[in-house]
């Protein structure tokens, strides 16, 4: 599905715009002539992507928080948005082992006070990403439908699980016309997070220090950051146009794409052109060691599907990093976006 003919002109809102992947979509909403409102805290880290592509002087910038209800109602009222993208989220598994109560407030009772907001000013369309983690994880081979339980396990995965039932129930309730998403593990230039694989990775190539992996045979989805973006902005724009598309959706990686920790590491520095990496065994198991989506529904119902192999991510990832130093950031996002666009 094309999506450049029909942003232009639009306002989206979009909370988390500051994050990695809020960033990345910015960039792109931008780019398709969208009018971009960014609702969101401070940048996590002085050099996110945010940050160094200058996105503030490129779009609205709302510097709030989505668990201050006033002042979300107010930034809606003031702007008046026709597209509402919700990513705001405390978004790290280990983080919310030290702050469990952060992590609920933002991620459950920010995402209610945007479900409340949604029904006290309709929008044309609305999508809400929560995450592959809302799915209470028995380490299935055949992954996870949108119809299986969600997560009582860690503060993190069980408030993600929460906000998936809250926009049901918003859903039952109120006959809210409200999309929801889990994506898999997103990788992508401009991440810059803890305790995250390719972050810590890059970290350590660019300081010449080994990378240090916690979990080296847990398997995950990587996938490339545009490639649930894409899922996002295909409801997006089908809701728009008047499709009801109010239930949830995963995005993420054909099986492939499943591969090792450690075998991504291992193409991180193939591909790098240097490095070594060594293994500290994670024994608090914060992790679980199989994760996987059944994306079948949204290729059946929605015509979406990767485009992206792991090989052709762990490229695009390096690629990024290896330039972002020397090339201008906002547009190395640009060239990417543009080569997904194009298949390349």
């Amino acid at each position: 599905m094309s999506f450049s003919d029909f942003f232009g002109g639009k306002t989206v809102f979009v909370t988390g715009h500051t994050g990695f992947k809020g960033a990345w979509l910015s960039i792109w909403l931008k780019e398709m002539g969208a009018n971009v409102v960014g609702y969101s805290l401070e940048p996590p880290y002085a050099k996110s992507l945010f940050e160094i592509s200058k996105l503030k002087k490129k779009i609205t910038d709302i510097r709030s928080d989505v668990r201050d209800f006033n002042r979300l109602s107010a930034a809606f009222r003031k702007y008046r948005p026709e597209i509402v993208i919700h990513l705001a989220a405390q978004s790290l598994v280990r983080k919310s082992y030290d702050i469990p109560l952060e992590t609920f407030e933002t991620n459950l009772m920010g995402t209610i006070n945007m479900l409340e907001i949604l029904r006290k000013n309709r929008v044309k369309s609305a999508v809400i990403i929560t995450s592959d983690k809302c799915y209470k994880n028995v380490e299935q081979a055949k992954g996870y439908a949108e119809t299986d339980a969600f997560s009582d396990q860690d503060p993190y995965s069980c408030s993600k699980g929460c906000a998936e039932m809250a926009a049901e129930s918003y859903r039952k309730s109120f006959n809210l016309k409200v999309a929801t998403t889990r994506a898999g593990n997103v990788i992508g230039g401009g991440d810059w997070a803890k305790d995250r694989l390719v972050p810590d990775a890059v970290r350590a190539l660019e300081a010449n220090r080994k990378i240090i992996i916690r979990n080296p045979q847990s398997t995950r989805p990587w996938q490339f950051v545009l490639e649930p973006l894409s899922g996002y902005l295909m409801l997006a724009k089908k809701q728009y146009l008047g499709e009801n598309l109010s239930e949830g959706w995963n995005f993420g990686p054909d099986r492939s794409s499943m591969i090792t920790v450690k075998k991504v590491a291992e193409g991180i520095i193939k591909r790098w052109g240097s490095g070594t990496m060594a293994v500290k065994e994670d024994k608090s198991r914060h992790e679980a060691g199989l994760l996987y989506l059944d994306c079948s529904k949204s290729k059946r119902r929605l015509g979406w599907k990767p485009k992206f192999g792991i090989h052709k991510t762990l490229k695009y990832v390096v690629d990024w990093y290896k330039n972002y130093r020397n090339e201008d950031p906002y547009e190395l996002c640009v060239r990417q976006i543009r080569a997904y666009e194009a298949g390349k």
